[in-house]
This record gives C-alpha cells, structure tokens and sequence, in this order.
C-alpha cells in the first residue's frame, strides 16, 4: 500500500502550487513530523473537497511497509492540529468532529472549502 501512495505524492509533486510543494517536502528527507505534516496537506488537497485521506495514508506514504504503523499517533495529532488551525477538516462517518473533542476510532481528513 505505500508504494501507490508514493507514487500518488510523487505525481502531486510534479505539479505546482501549494500541494505539489507539500507533496515535495513529503518526500523529502526531513523530520518525519513536518512530512507527515506535508503529506496530509498534499493529499488532502490535491484530492479536493469531495474526497478525503486517511493518517494511514499520510503514514505509509512517509513510513515503509514495516514502520508506518509507528507513525499513526503522530499522523492522527497532526491532523488534529491542522484541523485546529483551519487548515483541514476530520470527519467520522462523514460527519466533521470537532478537532479539540475526545475522538476515537477512524477519521478521515478533508481540505476544508
């Protein structure tokens, strides 16, 4: 699954903009946090308002297949944090949480329009 998901970024790189600049960072070889960081923001952008990505996503596109599942806390903080600011929105079963709530279970990340 990461290798689709490299390639996703790899593709969003070879654009311009906000998103291709995150995807960029992403693949990069700096601190994990800022390219799980960047990655939430290429995927989620470049997917658009009407889809949405997983921390999963954002974690097997920076991790490998053995070690992306250690960057899930980060991956979902992150995304709290993003949402936080404005930058994204969490949705559970479609529905936006509120990014300073208790949540549990899955999420998914959406640009916000």
């Amino acid at each position: 699954m990461a290798a689709p998901l490299h390639a996703e970024l790899q593709r969003i790189a070879q654009g311009s903009g906000a998103d291709s600049q995150a995807a960029r960072i992403a693949l990069s070889d700096g601190p994990v946090r800022e390219r799980l960081k960047a990655a939430i923001r290429a995927l989620a952008g470049h997917r658009g308002p009407g889809s949405s990505t997983c921390p999963s996503d954002a974690a097997r596109a920076v991790g490998n297949e053995d070690g992306w599942r250690a960057l899930m806390d980060d991956a979902r903080e992150i995304a709290r944090e993003l949402a936080t600011a404005g930058a994204v929105e969490i949705t559970q079963s479609g529905k936006v949480v509120d990014p300073g709530a208790e949540w549990r279970g899955p999420i998914r990340i959406r640009i916000r329009t």
